[in-house]
């Protein structure tokens, strides 16, 4: 998007980016898009087409409770995990087949799930199925009609 971006107004383009990132909540988000569409659609109009297009992908963490935002929403977890492989990889320096990665890389998954599952946890998930089994109920209530459907004559 920032490609598409005017280069006179990228550091504008930035600072909305920010804020509109930092929103508590995707309706927040689309708040805070709604009052600067008109001000990008006069200075790049062709990167406000792609940040419509993937405002709300880019935003979908904000839909998951707070404590789980920070770490769904950065390539940490996945740059540390790469990091590990680099280090594990370094003495080998050449592979003699394409086996011998896979077991590598596996041993490493292998390594890292069971850290997971049984030691130290990335993510606990129970606030998040507490969240969840609330906004289910709140989307069933709110789906219910509150009149009965006419009958088809």
């Amino acid at each position: 998007m920032i490609d598409q971006t005017p280069s006179g107004y990228r550091d504008r383009m930035h600072q909305i980016l920010d804020q509109l990132l930092e929103a508590s909540s995707q309706r927040d988000m689309q708040r805070r898009f709604e009052e600067v569409s008109g001000e990008i659609e006069e200075n790049a109009s062709a990167a406000l087409e792609v940040l419509e297009d993937g405002l709300l992908d880019a935003t979908a963490v904000l839909t998951l409770p707070g404590k789980y935002r920070r770490r769904l929403r950065t390539t940490n977890m996945l740059e540390r995990f790469i990091e590990e492989i680099r280090r594990r990889e370094k003495p080998v320096r050449i592979f003699p087949n394409i086996g011998s990665v896979e077991r590598l890389v596996g041993a490493l998954c292998a390594e890292t799930h069971e850290e997971w599952s049984t030691g130290r946890r990335y993510l606990t998930m129970d606030a998040f199925f507490e969240w969840k089994a609330t906004h289910q109920t709140r989307e069933l209530e709110a789906e219910e009609p509150t009149e009965p459907a006419p009958l088809a004559v």
